[in-house]
């Protein structure tokens, strides 16, 4: 790689502004105005290197224009993956496909076939978190490297041109020792840190303020891990798991390790004559409705024995026995399952009879469980029922045809088909509430309706987040950096003596009205003359 030679023997880096030695502009161009003081004029490397496929890579993430672009992208992509509910919000049973477009029409399956359904798990959301990360680590390291090198190795003198190209600049012809000593003992007072050599002296304060930007690149980076980890299995689970009443289903996200048992699921509501001055103002804004007091599941948490064959019943150890209420989960090993929802009354099981239709005779009852139906349910005397289709949510299709919109019975449709000795081949009848249709003509016997058995349905959440404690450390260090970047300013002042002259030259990576004034400060009981502000002078 080309080396730059500075007069004061340096050997400086191709694309370095300043020498990293004594601070001499090395090109025409940086002599003729202030000296450039970002990363103190070092060359990065990114400025450097561009001859193989990694230099081009790391040029290229490098980029601020490059960041601002990944982020804006990002945040697009965030932004819309809000405008409808992601799919594992959507209600249970339910396919997604069907969901989007019947809910939210042609947008809604646009939505879906872009795959926005699923945006925060999918592989071109998590490149697009990467690639952020990738660029806050390469912009960080091609940064803070030659910026931290010239701030630990600069030197106390500098060269003529560096000091006079200086925002804050100011030469006294007249003076004598004791304002020397003078103004030393009053950057003392102020804290400044001072490094004297030959009767120079290098006083500065603050410079931890110049790696702000850089302690929040890396909370944000610990952050972005800390989201990514969220798609490792076993690091993060927020699933949706509804158990009816004296039912037992495995806990997801638990690979089959845990099971929960709904053993009862109860509602108490508000009495609205006992307690009516104290709820009086929620009375009046609900009117009829029951104010709901507390809803809980009773239930029993299993944890499976030893290895199942797929289609049979695992062996279950209880473990614990928990009333889950809002805000007081269910926690074991890590997991927390919440009380968030509950569906009263939901359909379990449907009668009916089949029915002579001229003699009104009834020859049996069967029932239909809604979530484990038969294929066959057979009578006396040769009668029997098939179960040809089944729509738990049912409703006709744009083809007039019938179709379920969830898996979720809650308005059941059957396709029966009736067996009797006098119709051998059957006949078929398609029965929903309130409906009995015969669709291949007309019948001598009926399906009609005999009852229904209801059950209470708990809602749950279950969460475990390992992550957490990722994600706040990564925000609290980004709040360090910004409160370091903020409230601290990294103040300079060089102090040189160039033959009779003393020559004083600051800097300040913000706040020049802060450093003018408290260097004057410094210098007002001297006959060292005041800094003046360059940037004011060639305004003026």
């Amino acid at each position: 790689m080309k080396q730059i030679r500075c007069e004061c023997g340096h050997q400086n880096k191709e694309g370095t502004v300043l020498c990293e030695a004594c601070g001499k502009p090395l090109n025409e161009e940086s002599s003729k105005q202030l000296v450039d003081m970002r990363y103190e004029g070092s060359a990065r490397r990114s400025q450097t290197y561009n001859k193989t496929i990694i230099d081009k890579i790391w040029n290229f993430f490098s980029s601020v224009k490059v960041g601002v672009w990944i982020i804006i992208l990002t945040l697009a992509a965030s932004a819309l993956g809000t405008i409808y509910p992601q799919e594992m919000y959507i209600p249970p049973g339910t396919t997604a496909v069907q969901y989007y477009e019947q809910e939210y029409g042609w947008t809604g399956k646009l939505y879906y076939e872009l795959g926005f359904h699923n945006l925060y798990g999918s592989w071109w959301y998590m490149l697009l978190i990467a690639s952020l990360g990738i660029s806050l680590v390469i912009a960080s390291l091609d940064r803070v490297v030659p910026l931290y090198k010239s701030l630990k190795y600069q030197r106390v003198k500098k060269h003529a041109n560096f000091l006079k190209k200086q925002r804050l600049f100011s030469v006294t012809k007249s003076w004598a020792d004791e304002d020397y000593e003078a103004m030393k003992e009053q950057l003392k007072k102020h804290r400044y840190t001072i490094r004297e050599e030959s009767g120079n002296i290098l006083a500065e304060k603050g410079r931890f303020s110049r790696w702000g930007p850089y302690v929040n690149h890396l909370g944000l980076i610990i952050f972005l891990i800390g989201a990514m980890l969220r798609f490792v299995p076993g690091m993060y689970v927020d699933e949706v798991l509804w158990v009816r009443e004296g039912e037992t289903k495995v806990v997801p996200g638990t690979d089959g390790e845990y099971y929960l048992k709904n053993n009862a699921f109860k509602v108490e509501t508000y009495d609205k004559e006992t307690e009516k001055e104290v709820f009086q103002q929620a009375i009046d804004r609900v009117g009829n409705q029951a104010i709901v007091k507390n809803y809980q599941a009773d239930v029993t948490l299993y944890e499976r024995e030893g290895d199942s064959i797929p289609g049979q019943t695992p062996e279950l150890k209880e473990l614990k026995d928990k009333s889950i209420r809002v805000n007081e989960p269910l926690k074991h090993e890590g997991y927390a399952i919440y009380q968030v929802d509950y569906k009263l009354n939901e359909f379990n099981a449907m009668s009916f009879h089949l029915t002579n239709k001229e003699t009104e005779e009834n020859i049996g009852q069967l029932t239909v469980d809604l979530y484990k139906p038969e294929e066959t349910y057979t009578l006396k005397d040769g009668y029997k029922v098939d179960l040809i289709s089944y729509f738990p949510d049912f409703y006709l299709n744009d083809d007039g045809n019938p179709d379920t919109k969830t898996r979720v019975p809650n308005n059941p449709a059957f396709v029966f088909k009736m067996f009797s000795p006098e119709h051998p081949k059957g006949e078929v009848a398609l029965v929903a509430i309130q409906q009995n249709l015969e669709p291949l003509g007309e019948n001598d016997y009926k399906m009609s309706f005999a009852g229904v058995d209801t059950k209470n349905v708990t809602g749950l959440t279950v969460r475990k987040d390992y992550t957490l404690w990722i994600l706040g450390l990564g925000g609290a260090i980004f709040m360090i950096g910004v409160i370091q970047g903020m409230y601290w300013n990294h103040r300079r002042l060089w102090i040189q003596r160039i033959g009779d002259e003393l020559w004083l030259a600051a800097h300040t990576n913000k706040n020049w009205y802060g450093l003018k004034n408290e260097l004057n400060q410094a210098v007002q009981q001297t006959k060292i003359m005041p800094l003046h502000d360059q940037v004011d002078k060639d305004k003026g």
